[in-house]
């Protein structure tokens, strides 16, 4: 979880994968693996992708098929777009191999004891040259929320591990994939999680709100400048680790 989920699929730097590396294109079969709130299987069909969005998480898989059937009736996606929900386990998907072209698995792997079996079969599902989007916490970031709070990964599904960036390069290899590529992203919400952690997750302070606000404002008015500052930050302070990847 990088922070308060956008309201709407409208602002493309809300997302932690940067569709500019990651090359979604009409026609693109994409799986978004452990799909959370859609934002960034929104963003593959509004490229005109066939899209599956897939989770454990019956609740927000209704919000996120609801959200399909919503940009279809305003023309958000091409007509020859089709998007679905699925709710299956990542470690056993029910697709044949070689179905998808792209597969996203953002904020997902720290939560699984067995991200291995999740990735191999992310592997097995995705088409020989297929390209794949991982994203994690990463490490500093990451393990400061630790250092301040034990609520604020020993939760029911919560964080299980902090991974360094060796550690991901690694399993992604390991399951057969190629790196291509690393990134960091979201820089404003490193800030924003240590300071929940410090008076605890589950507590709003005056200071947590504001700075809530703040985030939500940047998410949905941000300028250039603010936009830029992100920028410039994410290589110190990114919440997100990105890895793009391929099969060969």
């Amino acid at each position: 979880m990088t922070g308060p989920a956008p309201s709407s699929p409208e602002r493309s730097d809300v997302l932690t994968i940067d569709f500019d590396r990651f090359r979604v294109t009409a026609g693109n079969r994409v799986l978004d693996l452990g799909c959370g709130t859609g934002r960034h299987a929104f963003e593959a069909y509004r490229r005109g992708a066939r899209v599956i969005a897939v989770d454990t998480d019956d609740t927000v898989l209704k919000d996120v098929e609801g959200m399909f059937q919503a940009m279809a009736e305003v023309g958000e996606a091409p007509a020859a777009a089709r998007a679905w929900s699925l709710r299956a386990d990542g470690s056993s998907l029910p697709f044949p191999d070689g179905t998808f072209d792209r597969v996203i698995i953002s904020e997902v792997l720290e939560h699984l004891s067995d991200d291995r079996a999740v990735l191999r079969e992310v592997v097995r599902v995705l088409a020989p040259g297929g390209q794949v989007a991982a994203t994690v916490p990463r490490w500093l970031p990451e393990r400061i929320c630790w250092a301040l709070s034990d609520a604020y990964h020993q939760v029911e599904g919560g964080h299980v591990r902090i991974y360094r960036r060796g550690q991901l390069l690694t399993r992604l290899r390991e399951a057969g994939l190629r790196p291509t590529g690393t990134h960091h992203a979201h820089a404003f919400h490193s800030p924003y999680w240590w300071l929940k952690c410090a008076v605890g997750p589950d507590k709003e302070t005056t200071l947590v709100r504001r700075y809530h606000d703040a985030l939500c404002w940047e998410m949905e008015h941000g300028n250039t400048a603010t936009r830029l500052a992100e920028r410039v930050l994410n290589p110190l302070l990114g919440k997100s680790f990105v890895v793009y990847a391929t099969k060969p």
